[in-house]
C-alpha cells in the first residue's frame, strides 16, 4: 500500500472567511494605534501570522521582538474567535466531498501547512466542520518562514505514521505562490487552485505541477491527482 501525504492550505484554498484574519488585525491596529488601515501595503495571502504581525508591528515603529508578537498574536486569536461566527463564508466548491472521500483511505494522509498559528487554524476549520478531517499540521508557530514548514509536517507523518515519506509521496496544495515555493523547497509535488487572490497567470508562473480552477469537480481532481 502506498501512502500519499496531502498537505492542505486553509485560506482560499479550503475556506473563504470573508477575511476574518484581515479585519481582526485592523481592529487591533485601531485599538492600539488609533488607525483604519486597509493593510494594503502588507502581503498576507500565503504569508505566517509571524511574518504578517512582524511587518504591521514594524510599520507602526514597535520592535517585532518575541514578547510583542505573542501579545498581538494572542489579542488576534481572540479577536479572530469573535469575529468568525459573525462573517457568512463558506467551505470552497468540493472541498468537503474530497476530504470525506480520502478521510477513509488508510493510503491517504490529510494534514495541514498553513501559515495560520494552529489556534487560528482550528477556529477556522471548526467553524466550517472541517478540523476533523485533518490529523496533524505544520503552522505559523512552528516557524515563521513558510518554507521551514515542510520538514516540521514531515516529522509529524513519520512520528503518526512510522513511515518517513518522502518527497514523491507528498503533495502541496494551495491558493498562492508561497504555497508554491514551499512545497518545491523540499521536492513535494504542487497543487495550485485559483480560488484565492492570485490569478491563474500569476500562480502559473511559479510553475506548479498542476491547476485547477477549483475543486468543483471532485471526479476529475481524484483522477487527475492518482488520489
Amino acid at each position: 500500500m502506498q501512502k500519499r501525504l496531502l498537505l492542505f492550505d486553509i485560506d482560499s484554498t479550503l475556506v473563504a472567511t470573508l477575511g476574518a484574519g484581515v479585519k481582526a488585525l485592523q481592529q487591533i491596529i485601531e485599538r492600539r494605534y488609533g488607525a483604519q488601515d486597509d493593510l494594503s501595503d502588507i502581503e498576507i495571502a500565503g504569508r505566517t501570522d509571524v511574518t504578517i504581525v512582524a511587518s504591521i508591528l514594524q510599520k507602526y515603529r514597535v520592535q517585532p521582538t518575541r514578547e510583542n508578537l505573542e501579545a498581538f498574536l494572542d489579542e488576534y486569536v481572540v479577536g479572530l474567535a469573535k469575529l468568525l461566527p459573525q462573517l457568512e463564508g463558506w467551505v470552497l466548491p468540493g472541498v468537503r466531498e474530497i476530504l470525506e472521500r480520502l478521510k477513509s483511505r488508510p493510503d491517504r494522509v490529510l494534514a495541514l501547512l498553513t501559515g495560520n498559528l494552529r489556534r487560528g487554524a482550528e477556529l477556522k476549520l471548526t467553524r466550517y466542520g472541517l478540523w476533523q478531517f485533518f490529523e496533524f499540521g505544520a503552522f505559523a508557530d512552528d516557524h515563521h518562514d513558510r518554507n521551514e514548514l515542510g520538514a516540521f509536517a514531515r516529522r509529524r507523518a513519520r512520528e503518526k505514521h512510522g513511515h518517513d515519506f518522502d518527497s514523491a509521496q507528498i503533495d502541496v496544495i494551495g491558493d498562492t505562490g508561497h504555497d508554491i515555493a514551499c512545497g518545491k523547497v523540499f521536492g513535494a509535488r504542487t497543487i495550485a487552485v485559483g480560488t484565492g487572490s492570485w490569478s491563474r497567470e500569476r500562480l502559473q508562473a511559479c510553475h506548479p505541477d498542476f491547476f485547477f480552477e477549483d475543486f468543483s469537480d471532485v471526479d476529475d481532481v481524484i483522477d487527475t491527482l492518482g488520489w
